[in-house]
């Protein structure tokens, strides 16, 4: 399995947060963008207004651990396409399970999944 290249320059978010499309849930917000690239990178970001630094960090790795769980399990993943995930307030009391679920779903809503087998 691929390591999850991460998404880490301020101008590289905000191309994906003005260029990508997006869809969102309770907890969570996904922004979507090809990349044009071989691969694909994630990046994570978790307001302050979610919590104190010990909760934004717990959230970041859940989400980072629920998208590595989907790549898992998805290997249809399509990898052209730079993800954001962006975290509400709401995530300070959900489980991880519910995130994966919103998770998936909303990955499956952007079409980010490769459907072709």
């Amino acid at each position: 399995m691929r390591k999850i290249n991460p998404l880490t320059k301020n101008h590289l978010f905000r191309a994906v947060f003005d260029g990508g499309r997006s869809a969102g849930a309770k907890r969570i917000v996904v922004f979507a963008l090809k990349n044009g690239l071989g691969e694909g990178r994630l990046g994570i970001t978790v307001s302050k207004k979610v919590g104190n630094a010990v909760v934004r960090n717990r959230s970041r790795r859940i989400i980072k651990e629920s998208f590595r769980l989907f790549a898992k399990t998805h290997k249809n993943l399509a990898h052209g396409f730079d993800i954001v995930v962006l975290a509400r307030a709401a995530i300070t009391n959900a489980a991880r399970r519910d995130i994966d679920n919103e998770l998936s779903h909303l990955l499956t809503k952007l079409n980010v999944i490769d459907l072709k087998p």
